[in-house]
C-alpha cells in the first residue's frame, strides 16, 4: 500500500520516510521485511541485478516497484512487452521512421574503416556501394555499439547464455511466456540467473515449440576454450539452477562474451557507443543505455512526455 500510495510531491503519502536520506536497507527494516522478501522486491520488481542498490537512497527503489506495478496493471498477467516476430521488428521500425525523415538504411554492408579529421573526430565512414567498390559516407557523428570501436571500450564482466528448444512451456500455469528472475543470495552466487522463454504466440517459434533463455555474469575464466569455442560443461555449471526449470530440451546452445563499456562520453571524437548486451532479459539496463546516449548526443535528457504527435519543429 505504501508503494502504491508514495507519490513524490504529496508529503502526506510519505508517511514521514524521507526516502532521499533513508537507504534501502533502512526502510525495509522499518517494515521488518525478512530477506527472501528483500530479495524478491529489489531483484524481481525493482530489477537491480546486484545487491549495492541496499546502501543506497530507497526514493529509487519506490520508483521502480511503482512502475512495476502501473505496467502489471496496464498490461493485465506481465508488466512486460515483447514484440511479436521478436526484437528484429524494432530495428525495423526505426528503419521505417528513419525513411520518413530521409534516413537511408544499407544492409549486409561492412565498415571497413572509420574515418576521423583532424581534429580528431569522426566524419565518415568507409564500407562498399552497391557495385562491390569502396564506397565513403561523410557523417557528422558515429553511433555504433563496442564491436566496431574495440580500441575505444573496456572489459567489465563476462556473460554466458544458453538458448534452448522446447516443446512444452516452462510454467505450472502452461503459460506461453515467462520472464523468471532468481536472486543471487537465493542461488549462493555474486550475480542472479535470468530465465526467459516465448513461443508460437510471439510468432518467434513454430506452433508447439518454446524459445529459452537462460543467461548470468561468470567470473570463471574458463568458460570459453582456447579455440574461442564455449565450454559446454563450465557453461552448464554456471547455468545450472537457471537450466533446471527448463525440463526435458530438444536442443540448446552457449554462448558468452564479454560486456563492453566505452572508455568516453564520444564528445570528443564524435564516436557515442553503446553498453553491449548485459545478461539480464528484460534489457532495463539497455533501455537506460539508450537513454544515457541521447543525452550524450543531444547534451539534454530524452523527454518521453511528448509524443511525435506533440513534437514542433524545434523539438524534431
Amino acid at each position: 500500500m505504501f508503494v502504491q500510495e508514495y507519490e513524490v510531491n504529496d508529503a502526506k503519502t510519505h508517511k514521514g520516510y524521507d526516502l532521499p536520506r533513508l537507504t534501502c536497507q533502512e526502510l525495509f527494516a522499518k517494515f521488518g521485511l525478512e530477506k527472501g522478501t528483500i530479495d524478491f522486491i529489489g531483484h524481481a520488481l525493482a530489477l537491480y541485478d546486484s545487491d549495492t542498490y541496499l546502501a543506497k537512497p530507497s526514493d529509487d527503489l519506490i520508483a521502480r516497484c511503482k512502475l512495476y506495478g502501473e505496467s502489471l496493471a496496464r498490461y493485465g498477467k506481465s508488466p512486460y512487452l515483447y514484440p511479436l516476430y521478436g526484437l528484429g521488428e524494432l530495428p525495423q521500425a526505426f528503419a521505417r521512421l528513419a525513411a520518413v525523415y530521409g534516413g537511408t538504411y544499407m544492409l549486409h554492408k561492412p565498415v571497413n574503416k572509420i574515418v576521423y579529421d583532424d581534429a580528431g573526430q569522426a566524419c565518415g565512414v568507409v564500407s562498399v556501394g552497391e557495385d562491390g567498390k569502396e564506397a565513403y559516407a561523410k557523417c557528422k557523428m558515429i553511433v555504433g555499439d563496442p564491436t566496431y570501436f574495440p580500441d575505444k571500450c573496456r572489459n567489465t564482466e563476462k556473460v554466458v547464455r544458453c538458448i534452448a528448444i522446447l516443446s512444452h512451456p516452462i510454467t505450472p500455469g502452461n503459460e506461453p511466456s515467462a520472464q523468471i528472475i532468481l536472486p543471487q543470495a537465493q542461488i549462493g552466487r555474486q550475480n542472479d540467473i535470468y530465465v526467459f522463454c516465448v513461443s508460437s504466440s510471439h510468432c518467434v517459434a513454430a506452433e508447439g515449440k518454446y524459445i529459452a533463455f537462460v543467461s548470468t555474469i561468470t567470473t570463471r575464466n574458463d568458460v570459453v576454450n582456447a579455440d574461442g569455442s564455449i565450454a559446454a560443461k563450465v557453461a552448464e555449471s554456471e547455468l545450472a539452477q537457471g537450466l533446471k526449470l527448463l525440463g526435458k530440451v530438444d536442443a540448446f546452445f552457449y554462448d558468452s562474451y564479454d560486456v563492453k563499456v566505452p572508455l568516453e562520453d564520444g564528445n570528443k571524437d564524435k564516436c557515442f557507443i553503446s553498453r553491449s548486451y548485459d545478461p539480464t532479459s528484460h534489457f532495463e539496463l539497455v533501455s537506460e543505455d539508450v537513454m544515457n546516449m541521447y543525452e550524450r548526443v543531444y547534451g539534454k535528457p530524452l523527454d518521453l512526455s511528448k509524443t511525435m504527435v506533440d513534437l514542433t519543429a524545434q523539438d524534431e
